[in-house]
């Protein structure tokens, strides 16, 4: 399993009290799934997505990515594993406002150490934004553009680096119908060429029907959860 997560709790003290997000989730996720993660307001979607990404501890419980156990890795161990193996979509884009279009696509590719293949890198950026229907905007700033712009300028960064995770919180979100589709084909066509394992926090029908393995959470626990055959996958290589 590329995701495996056993009796994990998180919880948060708040004033004299202490908020149970997760109260005991057990989730396996092969590799090259297509999960979407669904739930009312407050049922631990946010939590558990960032136990998964490594941004977050659980409390109690253990998470494992690829057969490793998170909490014996440390910090810079953790790092580069968000930094190699995870792509995030946040809501809020994260772009660097003095940077362009095609320098925040290219960024986790500079951080990653990966200058060395410069025609590459850039040649994979490229092709992103021309999937993303974003190349006409190569060079503008963040500022210029729409929100679902942004969007999709985050997705493409979330993906330029061939990452075995993708967790992305609500991606077509800020999307008109025409690129929520177009985005949507764009991930599953990485999910399948590239065995990319994708996450997705969405009340989209249509994320929910692409997905292979639909999880449903209510107050900390899952409530119910829906598998069909895999059509792709590869494990993380080392």
């Amino acid at each position: 399993m590329i995701v495996s997560l056993k009796n994990v709790k998180k919880t948060y003290p708040m004033g004299k009290i202490t908020v149970e997000a997760l109260r005991g989730i057990d989730l396996d996720i092969s590799a090259g799934d297509f999960v979407s993660v669904a739930g009312p307001s407050g049922s631990g979607k946010t939590t558990m997505m960032n136990i998964i990404g490594l941004i977050d501890s659980p409390t109690a419980g253990t998470l494992s990515i690829n057969d490793r156990e998170a909490s014996s890795l440390g910090r810079r161990e953790l790092a580069r594993m968000r930094r190699e193996y995870i792509g995030f979509v946040f809501q809020s884009f994260n772009l660097l406002p003095v940077l362009t279009v095609f320098e925040n696509v290219e960024l986790p590719l500079t951080l990653g150490g990966k200058t060395g293949a410069r025609k590459k890198n850039r040649e994979r950026v490229e092709y992103l934004l021309e999937e993303v229907g974003l190349a006409d905007r190569r060079g503008h700033k963040p500022a210029e553009l729409s929100g679902g712009q942004q969007q999709r300028v985050a997705i493409a960064r979330a993906l330029v680096t061939r990452p075995r995770i993708v967790i992305a919180d609500e991606p077509t979100a800020n999307l008109d119908s025409a690129n929520g589709e177009r985005i949507l084909e764009l991930m599953n066509t990485i999910n399948r060429e590239e065995g990319t394992t994708f996450i997705f926090s969405t009340h989209d029908p249509d994320i929910w029907k692409l997905a292979n393995h639909v999880i449903f959470l209510r107050d900390g626990l899952i409530e119910q959860e829906r598998r069909r055959p895999l059509t792709a996958g590869k494990e993380i290589a080392e």
